[in-house]
Order: C-alpha cells, then sequence, then structure tokens
C-alpha cells in the first residue's frame, strides 16, 4: 500500500463529496493507493479552516496556490466554480500533479483545449468527472451496447431534466446569470457525456435553446435572465444513427431526469436516474409471447456494486458514484494508464455543447468536427 496526498480545491456540495468519496475509497475497493487529506481550499481562511477540522484535512489555505505548491498534495481535485478549472488545473499540471477536474472542464471549449494540451505536455493522469454515468446500472447498459447484444444502434434518446428553477416566483441568483452557469452550462454536460458514451461520436446537430422566464424577483425588483432554462438537440451520430436530447432545469415534477432510451436491430435499452438502481432491457428475439422490457434489478453481478452491497436490488446511490469515480482516478495514477473521461473526454462534450451554440444562433446544422 502507497499513500497518496489529496488536495481539494472547492468544500461546498462536491467538494465534500470528494472529500468523503477519497476517505471511504480505499476501505470500499481495497486500492493500492491509499489517499490522505491534506490540503483543502476554500475562499476564505476561517471557512476553509472549518472545512478542514469538519472533512479530516491536515491543513487548510483560502489560496490555491498554496494547495498546488504544497510538496504534500500529489494529486489535486478542482471542485471549485467553472471559472477556476483552467487556471488551477494548469498550475497543478505545470507541476508535476494529477488532476481531477470537475464538469465541465474550463469555461467552454477554448478552455478545455488549453487544458487538453497542457495534460499532454504533463504526461499526468486526468478526469473529468461525470459521476452518472458510473452507476453500475449505466456501466452495465456500455458493456450490453458495446457487445452487440441489441445490435446496431438506430435511434437515441436522452434528457436531462430537473426543476429546480421551474417556478418563475423563484429568485435570481448565480444560476439564473452568465452563459456557463445555465442550463446548457450546467445539465447538458452529463447527458452529452452519456450519450457520447453510449452512442458515440456526435456527426452534426442541430439546436434550440430558450430562455423562459427571462425575468426573477430580487431585492432591487425583476431583472434579467441572462442564461438558458432549456434545450432541444437533434443529431446524426457517426455511426449514422439518428437522435434527440432535451435539457432542462424548468421540467416540472422532474428532479433528477437523466434518463435515456437506446434503439437497436436486435433490442433496446431504456434507464432514468430516478430509478437508478434499475436497467430495462428488451431482446427482440424473444417469443411473440414473451416479448416486452425486463427489469434488471443492479447486484454484485454488475460493475462497481459488490464492494458496496452484496444483496441485489439494494441498491447504490449518489455518493457511491463519486467513490467509483476516486477509486478509477486511482487505479489510474497507480497504472500510469488514463481512464475514461479523461480531459480530453471533457473537451468533446464541450465541443459538442459549442457546436450547440452555434447551430441556435445560426439557425442551421453544424458538422461538431468543425468547431
Amino acid at each position: 500500500m502507497t499513500k497518496i496526498g489529496i488536495g481539494i480545491v472547492g468544500g461546498g456540495y462536491m467538494g465534500k463529496a470528494h472529500a468523503v468519496a477519497m476517505t471511504a475509497v480505499a476501505a470500499v475497493f481495497d486500492t493500492k493507493l491509499r489517499p490522505t487529506l491534506e490540503v483543502i481550499c476554500t475562499t476564505t481562511a476561517q471557512g476553509a479552516a472549518n472545512k478542514a477540522r469538519q472533512f479530516g484535512f491536515a491543513r487548510s489555505t483560502a489560496d490555491w496556490h498554496a494547495l498546488v505548491e504544497d510538496p504534500a498534495v500529489e494529486a489535486v481535485v478542482i471542485a471549485s466554480p467553472q471559472e477556476t478549472h483552467r487556471e488551477i488545473a494548469l498550475a497543478a499540471l505545470a507541476r508535476g500533479k494529477h488532476v481531477f477536474c470537475e464538469k465541465p472542464l474550463g469555461m467552454g471549449l477554448e478552455d478545455s483545449r488549453v487544458m487538453v494540451a497542457a495534460a499532454a505536455k504533463s504526461n499526468c493522469i486526468t478526469m473529468t468527472g461525470f459521476n452518472y454515468i458510473r452507476t453500475p446500472a449505466s456501466q452495465l447498459a456500455r458493456q450490453i451496447v458495446s457487445s452487440g447484444e441489441i445490435g446496431e444502434i438506430t435511434y437515441f434518446r436522452g434528457e436531462h431534466t430537473e426543476d429546480f428553477l421551474a417556478d418563475p416566483s423563484l429568485p435570481a441568483s448565480w444560476r439564473t446569470s452568465g452563459r456557463a452557469n445555465g442550463n446548457m452550462g450546467d445539465l447538458s454536460p452529463h447527458i452529452i457525456n452519456a450519450t457520447l458514451a453510449l452512442a458515440g461520436p456526435i456527426r452534426s446537430l442541430i439546436a434550440d435553446i430558450e430562455t423562459v422566464h427571462a425575468v426573477r424577483p430580487s431585492p432591487h425588483g425583476l431583472i434579467a435572465v441572462t442564461n438558458d432554462d432549456h434545450a432541444q438537440i437533434m443529431c446524426r451520430f457517426a455511426n449514422g444513427a439518428m437522435g434527440s436530447l432535451y435539457i432542462s432545469r424548468i421540467a416540472t415534477g422532474r428532479k433528477m431526469g437523466y434518463a435515456y432510451e437506446i434503439f437497436g436491430t436486435k433490442g433496446a435499452l431504456r434507464f432514468d436516474q430516478e430509478d437508478q438502481n434499475a436497467l430495462w432491457l428488451y431482446r427482440g428475439d424473444a417469443k411473440p409471447d414473451r416479448q416486452g422490457f425486463s427489469k434488471i434489478l443492479t447486484g454484485p453481478l454488475h460493475p462497481d456494486y459488490e464492494p458496496f452491497c452484496l444483496g441485489p436490488g439494494h441498491g447504490t446511490g449518489y455518493q457511491d458514484q463519486i467513490i467509483i469515480e476516486a477509486k478509477d482516478f486511482l487505479q489510474a495514477i497507480a497504472a500510469r494508464q488514463p481512464v475514461w473521461p479523461t480531459f480530453e473526454d471533457g473537451m468533446r462534450v464541450n465541443q459538442v455543447i459549442e457546436a450547440a451554440w452555434i447551430s441556435h444562433e445560426q439557425r442551421r446544422w453544424i458538422d461538431v468536427d468543425s468547431i
């Protein structure tokens, strides 16, 4: 067993999730590398000290430069706002430190391309944080698709729908200001990542993006919302299949609508994150009186399930997805071999998002590789 020093930038929702994951991962997966929580950075010295005490870090700081430069920190987890991702990642990679960066990779395609180039130059391990695709059910879906069990994909439908801003009377906040914090910047990366993982590269697309609630209340009266509420994307995949995506933060009634349907020449798959421990499979070769979708409850025979629980159908949860990410990151470092999704995979997601914005603004189909 070898220790590896971890530094986490960000002490909020995701910072806490990654701290808990790094604390638990060695016990859950018996990893070769054993994380030690060295430094946490938040926006204030007192806040960082409080988080260090709460999460179990040895030291704290309000200056991320100090974290990156700390000799005990060998791997950096970036869980801070996306406008900080590029600068922190470049500094860490320049010092030969492995980097896990929460999605999206930087502020957009330009940032992510610079980060990918720096990663290649550094020869360090990088990962982009897309936790939802790591549920045992979605890992199983990837296995079923790649094995050819449902044949050639003919159509993919995906969505990421939530309703946290469905009520137009909710006040303006950081979420309603600036393109990067909007629906396309916040929610779309997850389902686009899933789409690329399950159906392959997107060749071309046409997108329509909309702000439904144009103003929201504030202490100073109504103010303009400067980013998008929902979007729809129609696409063609490199393999010729058709597809569509819908992304929304105003989908009334939806709490975690990360869902997809995949139709193939021999069968089909259906998944919904609100029932994340089940995958629905249709086999086209079933007898006519036995045809229909069958519910597969995840269990110890499925990817990354058994370390958490020995009971089929008992299920895994959100925090477990982050622990699985931590395991993959540590195993990649130990083996000195990249593991999906790398910074380059994060860049591919940003490329699709950029193509969608260009399509929306120019009202036409866009070849993704031309961006």
